[in-house]
C-alpha cells in the first residue's frame, strides 16, 4: 500500500477538538467554573485585558466566584467588564474583590444551553468533513496521475473513514458529557 500523510489532516482533527473544548467551557452548567470568565476584558491601564492578567480567579463555592484584582484600584472595571460580557452572572463587589454568582438554571435555559453545545458540536463536525474531503481530493489526484494504484485509493479511503468515525466519535463523547453536566 502506497504511504500516504495524515498529519495535516490529523492536526485539522485536533483543531476541531480544542475548538470545541474552548467553546463548552464557556458554556454556562449552573456551577462555578473560572473559564467561562476567559473571554472578559478588562479596561486596565489603557488598554484592554484578559481578566486572568489583572486578577486571580477562585472557585467559592459550587455556585460562586471571587475574583481578586492584583491592584484594587481596578475593582470597579472588573465588575463593569463582567457585567458588559453579558454572561447572565450576579455581580458584587467588595473592598477586596468582585464575587461572580451563577444562578440555578431553569429547566428551559438547560435546554437552550444543550441546542447550543449541539449546534457546537455540528460546527465541529463540518470541520472535520472539509478536512475529510479536502484529503479525498488529494486521494483521487494522485490515483489520477498514476502515483497511487485504484487499490491503494481503496485502502487510503478506509483509513481515511477509520480517523473521520474515530473523531466523530470523540466529539460525540464530548457533547454528552457537556450535556449530562448541564443537566445536573
Amino acid at each position: 500500500m502506497a504511504n500516504y500523510d495524515f498529519k495535516e489532516l490529523d492536526q485539522k482533527f485536533a483543531g476541531a477538538k480544542e475548538w470545541l473544548s474552548r467553546e463548552y467551557k464557556t458554556l454556562r452548567t449552573g456551577r462555578a467554573n473560572p473559564s467561562i470568565l476567559d473571554s472578559v476584558q478588562v479596561s486596565a491601564y489603557g488598554s484592554m485585558q484578559p481578566i486572568q492578567h489583572v486578577a486571580s480567579v477562585s472557585v467559592e463555592g459550587p455556585r460562586s466566584l471571587y475574583i481578586q484584582p492584583y491592584d484594587t484600584s481596578l475593582l470597579k472595571d472588573i465588575e463593569r467588564a463582567v457585567a458588559a460580557a453579558n454572561l447572565g452572572l450576579g455581580t458584587g463587589a467588595d473592598q477586596s474583590g468582585v464575587r461572580v454568582t451563577f444562578p440555578e438554571l431553569t429547566a428551559e435555559r438547560r435546554a437552550e444551553f444543550v441546542k447550543i453545545a449541539k449546534a457546537k458540536l455540528e460546527e465541529a463536525r463540518a470541520a472535520v468533513r472539509v478536512a475529510r474531503d479536502e484529503v479525498w481530493k488529494d486521494v483521487q489526484e494522485k490515483e489520477r496521475e498514476g502515483e497511487l494504484t485504484e487499490d491503494d485509493k481503496y485502502q487510503l479511503k478506509d483509513e481515511l473513514q477509520k480517523k473521520v468515525d474515530s473523531i466523530n466519535a470523540e466529539l460525540e463523547a464530548a457533547f454528552e458529557a457537556k450535556e449530562k453536566e448541564m443537566q445536573s
